[in-house]
């Protein structure tokens, strides 16, 4: 084992420790009772939608994205019921399996099952705007309900959010701080913020039934490689909104830099990745000719959106932008 990965697994006991152990600083919400939350006190948490009471410590908790569940995981909570991503086998993989043994599937992202949130008769949703605005106040009706505006980029805030309505924010402040920790030492592991600036850093995703995206720079994955400091190639400065610029097969070259990370949304084989990286294209790519472009996870780095796919993803980052 290379000192690197020595350094990086260890960095990673402090990230998990601060986060996935945090089940011990309070009730896990599937194993809770149907109490009201008038037996227990409640709090109003700023949303999206206004102000929204909603229980002090929640028990059976249904989050509607994996931004929610990563949240909700974090900080100990486990969800009662949860979506899934219309491609995915499961419930986040990179999550560990007793955290998320025993959710209840209640849909799809943007599809969610009423009948099923209801039948789980939870004491709180979490959810956004961006995916289910137009099911707002009949999951209101279930149960408090709270929105953010929308998911990817303001992920941080989101965060916050989250562990307000959860009642978890102190907890939440532990994981921001040992998030930050670990972010100073990616970026002095790549030799300080100057040195790691000269690094030009591409995200690019295959995506079954769309085009290939070339990631920008407001989004989840850019937030994190802003955080370590490396640097963007000038296709990410052009992407709409900053989210993601779509390109042809044709011009996958395009999303070229020292170093390249893609992966892909659903079957590597349908999604373009497979005839992509075995083009003439992608060889021909400055990263792919200086084994600069590593396939790295989409459920980690695409769909997580939380601190616990981030402390993956810096250990990742690390370890890969360390490679010489």
């Amino acid at each position: 084992m290379t000192p690197t990965r020595r350094r990086t697994l260890a960095a990673t006991a402090v990230v998990l420790a601060a986060s996935l152990g945090l089940s011990a600083c309070g009730a896990d919400s599937g194993s809770g009772t149907e109490k009201g939350s008038a037996d227990r006190g409640t709090h109003v948490v700023k949303t999206a939608h206004g102000d929204v009471e909603v229980p002090d410590d929640p028990q059976r908790v249904v989050v509607l994205d994996t931004a929610e569940l990563d949240s909700a995981i974090t900080l100990g909570v486990k969800p009662v019921g949860s979506t899934r991503s219309d491609v995915a086998s499961g419930f986040l993989k990179y999550l560990p399996k007793e955290k998320v043994e025993g959710i209840e599937n209640v849909g799809t992202i943007m599809a969610p099952n009423l009948e099923k949130i209801a039948a789980l008769k939870p004491d709180l949703i979490l959810g956004s705007d961006v995916r289910d605005k137009d099911r707002y106040d009949e999951l209101s009706e279930i149960a408090p309900t709270v929105f953010t505006e929308t998911t990817g980029h303001p992920w941080k805030e989101n965060f916050l959010v989250h562990a307000d309505a959860l009642g978890k924010k102190e907890e939440a402040r532990k994981v921001v701080e040992a998030y930050e920790k670990r972010v100073d030492e990616v970026t002095e592991a790549l030799g300080g913020p100057e040195k790691a600036a000269e690094t030009t850093v591409s995200v690019i995703r295959f995506v079954e039934g769309a085009d290939t995206r070339v990631y920008g720079e407001k989004n989840y994955i850019g937030t994190i490689l802003a955080d370590i400091g490396v640097g963007r190639p000038a296709i990410a400065k052009k992407a709409p909104d900053g989210f993601a610029l779509d390109v042809s097969p044709e011009k996958v070259d395009q999303g070229d830099a020292d170093v390249v990370f893609y992966t892909s949304y659903g079957d590597p084989a349908e999604s373009g990745e497979e005839k992509a990286v075995g083009g003439a294209l992608w060889k021909g790519m400055e990263a792919v000719e200086n084994g600069r472009a590593f396939r790295v996870d989409d459920e980690t780095w695409i769909q997580g959106i939380g601190y616990t796919a981030a402390g993956t993803i810096l250990d990742e980052m690390e370890e890969f932008l360390t490679t010489d």
